[in-house]
């Protein structure tokens, strides 16, 4: 049985620090996965905007290589953000006020759902279900704060 979800009245208040970040991926076209292993840290960046930055070990179909991505988020007042890329591109919004958010995101013909679920003050899942003609993925993260 799933935790009840917790909920967060201020996202950026919640996730801001590290985390330890371990991901199962599953290409369900192929039948290939891999995991994702590492850190991620969410901090202020310039003016107002946030950083989600993860840094780790991806491994697919045997091979291991360093891996990482960064993320902006723009905070609001009401306690939510918006998520972008780097390059300030729209990526999702983000609302953690009932500790259950889903996010949709367009990528080309591919349509990204992405469920968030806050577990606990030191935990929060990421579940992101892609399907469209280029992809056919489910990629499940698991987030825990790292002790400081």
């Amino acid at each position: 049985m799933e935790a009840a979800p917790h909920p967060v009245p201020d996202a950026l208040s919640y996730l801001a620090g590290e985390w330890a970040v371990h991901r199962e991926l599953c290409d369900r076209a192929t039948g290939h996965s891999g995991w994702f292993s590492g850190r991620a840290a969410f901090r202020t960046g310039t003016g107002a905007e946030w950083l989600h930055v993860e840094e780790g070990i991806f491994e697919w179909d045997g091979v291991r290589r360093k891996a990482g991505r960064t993320l902006k988020l723009v905070p609001s007042a009401d306690g939510t953000a918006e998520v972008t890329f780097t390059d300030g591109r729209p990526f999702h919004p983000l609302d953690l006020s009932s500790g259950l958010w889903t996010a949709w995101h367009k990528c080309g013909a591919d349509l990204y759902k992405g469920t968030f679920t806050v577990v606990s003050p030191d935990e929060w899942r990421l579940r992101w279900d892609v399907q469209g003609p280029a992809k056919d993925q489910l990629l499940s993260s698991v987030y825990r704060r790292a002790p400081s």
